[in-house]
């Protein structure tokens, strides 16, 4: 559906970007990992196409949904880019796990990957998580797809099988992953998040451990709410513990002392059983992370029988906005220097407390359209806004709906904000995007 569209309303947005990027070139300095402009138009192709992407070559078919807007931010990688706020969270983060988890050499006990490809199959994003076929979050709806069997990684679980099957038993991943989602100052199709994976051997878990050599990791019993099947409730427990340590030390030394903490019992396919931790900052509750002990089958087909362990995720940008009390997300991929110098700290442990820049006055338009057919999903509609809008566009809601009596046909309004975070936009700008949205969303009908 959106493919068309989108190629339509590109020509609006070459306008708004070479005129943007001209009137606030004043407040930019060349980024160390700075890249051309490209010109926003839709990667989608007929089948029989390819697309190219890092260097390599993917045919595209059915299932490729991609836009120049997400290949754009393709190869950015913020977390690496030193002195960004994302920058800083990991090295804090890695800073910690170095410091407090040191092996036998006396060297690191967690290595740290930071550089993989985000292109990764179907099978390591879904297949290798245990994620069952069916499963919603299989959606292309709600992912990027190169093709069929190709896609950007929906989080950075997708290598967890391929580094224990490599050997590893204690590492971080670091990456940009990528998702179809809803438009507001929370949401953006790309973002930064950071994995990690721990096993344990039967010594390593049970040193220390009072008649610890008849203890075992293993057993075949029954699934239940606390336990999985193989698992004996002593390895178990003692994982879970070990596991809520390690996360309470490390939101210690990233939010200070006397942070008040909750687990909520959650469920993911690949850790069972499955926690959310909230810290109570400000008096207000918030989920920072996802965590839990990995599935015995995940661990197994990895080759790591005789091993058992946890594994945790956390969103980059959530910790940063929540730490440095940065309200949208759109400006983590700024290149404003009054953003990026408050950032620019002597010791990454330093507090940072961001200064907005000054807030812009908001336009509004609203759009209503008959939805154009069964397979049309919001994020179809997101998708075809941010290409033609960028980020220009801070939100996007739906404020009503109506069915048809006889056709039953159903149409949607939705409410466009516009704000430039860097200056101020001209009614004459909104009304150019605004009119590309409408022609690409009529092509569609």
């Amino acid at each position: 559906m959106v493919g068309s569209a989108l190629r339509r309303g590109s020509h609006a947005y070459v306008y708004l970007v070479s005129k943007a990027g001209h009137i606030s070139r004043g407040h930019q300095h060349q980024a160390w990992h700075s890249r051309p402009a490209a010109v926003e138009c839709v990667a989608q192709r007929a089948p029989g196409s390819v697309v190219e992407l890092l260097g390599k070559s993917y045919p595209q078919d059915d299932h490729s949904n991609l836009t120049q807007k997400v290949l754009a931010r393709v190869g950015r990688n913020l977390h690496n880019q030193q002195h960004h706020p994302l920058w800083l969270i990991k090295e804090r983060v890695k800073d910690h796990f170095y410091k407090q988890y040191v092996g036998r050499s006396g060297t690191p006990l967690f290595s740290v990957h930071d550089n993989l490809s985000p292109v990764v199959t179907t099978w390591q994003n879904f297949d290798s998580l245990l994620i069952p076929a069916e499963h919603p979050s299989r959606k292309k709806g709600d992912n990027y797809y190169l093709n069929r069997t190709h896609m950007l990684r929906a989080h950075t679980s997708a290598h967890q099988w391929d580094l224990l099957h490599a050997g590893l038993d204690a590492f971080l991943v670091v990456g940009d992953v990528y998702r179809r989602d809803q438009i507001d100052s929370q949401h953006y199709p790309v973002f930064h998040q950071l994995e990690a994976v721990r096993l344990f051997s039967k010594h390593e878990l049970f040193a220390g451990i009072e008649d610890g050599e008849s203890l075992q990791l293993f057993e075949q019993s029954s699934r239940s709410t606390h336990k999985q099947e193989t698992h004996t409730m002593e390895a178990m427990k003692l994982v879970e513990f070990d596991l809520k340590q390690t996360l309470t030390r490390l939101m210690t030394h990233l939010f200070g002392d006397g942070l008040e903490i909750r687990w909520v019992d959650c469920y993911f396919p690949f850790t069972h059983p499955s926690f959310e931790m909230e810290i109570n900052f400000r008096g207000e509750w918030l989920e920072v992370l996802g965590c839990g002990v990995m599935e015995q089958r995940l661990v197994n087909s990895a080759g790591a029988q005789d091993r058992i362990g946890w594994a945790f995720g956390l969103g980059l940008e959530r910790l940063a906005m929540i730490l440095y009390d940065i309200h949208d997300i759109r400006l983590f991929w700024s290149e404003d220097e009054r953003f990026l110098k408050q950032f620019r700290v002597a010791n990454i442990n330093q507090k940072v407390k961001f200064q907005p820049l000054s807030k812009y006055p908001a336009l509004i338009n609203d759009i209503s359209f008959w939805l154009p057919s069964e397979t049309y999903t919001e994020n179809d509609f997101y998708d075809l806004v941010r290409t033609i809008g960028g980020d220009l566009v801070e939100k996007v809601d739906l404020i009503d709906k109506f069915e048809h009596p006889k056709t039953h046909k159903t149409s949607h309004c939705y409410r466009i904000t516009y704000r430039h975070m860097e200056r101020t936009l001209s009614q004459k700008e909104v009304r150019h995007i605004h009119q590309a949205v409408q022609e690409a969303e009529r092509e569609n009908l």
